[in-house]
């Protein structure tokens, strides 16, 4: 399987990374929500402990979507994938730390690491959005720790917009490739 084969087969199976996004999406929703309406840490906790949830739910929302879920054997960038993912939970180490310094910074924090995760997927569905989508999250997460407003959950909801808009274009660029 060439390397054409194995993304084409990445976007189609994971439809351009719909339901992993659409997931994280609601999940940063989730946690921008409770930081809101309950506290920082509420929504802290709604992050990181949801974040665990994301491939099984990302798993299951592909599934009743009708797609597989799974590439097949020869295609070598499946473990890429999973390489990409862990990325995330390490990188915490480093939203903690900018978290300790000041409780602001927790979500913007996050967000360079969530978009620093998705420079990989340019390469990995061969989709330039990805590169759009993470460098807003960097820069959006940077410009709001240095020069945003003191809103704590600000962040969390632009984070939860950004995935949940770009999650729909996956899909359409992918279901406009598949009607060709």
């Amino acid at each position: 399987m060439n390397l054409n084969d194995c993304q084409r087969e990445m976007r189609s199976t994971f439809l351009g990374g719909f339901a992993g996004q659409l997931v994280s999406g609601v999940i940063w929703l989730v946690a921008a929500t409770l930081a809101t309406w309950l506290s920082p840490r509420v929504g802290m906790a709604a992050l990181f402990f949801g974040s665990m949830g994301i491939f099984p739910l990302t798993q299951g929302v592909v599934r009743l979507m009708g797609r597989p879920g799974k590439v097949s054997p020869e295609n070598g960038l499946w473990p890429l994938g999973s390489q990409v993912a862990f990325t995330v939970p390490l990188n915490f180490l480093l939203v903690g730390a900018a978290t300790l310094y000041r409780e602001n910074w927790f979500f913007p924090a996050a967000m360079v690491v969530v978009g620093t995760h998705y420079l990989p997927f340019i390469t990995l569905y061969r989709m330039k959005m990805f590169g759009i989508l993470a460098g807003l999250l960097v820069v959006a997460g940077a410009g709001l720790a240095l020069y945003g407003p003191d809103a704590f959950s600000l962040g969390g909801w632009l984070t939860a917009g950004l995935l949940i808009v770009f999650a729909f274009l996956g899909r359409h660029l992918v279901l406009q490739e598949e009607q060709r």
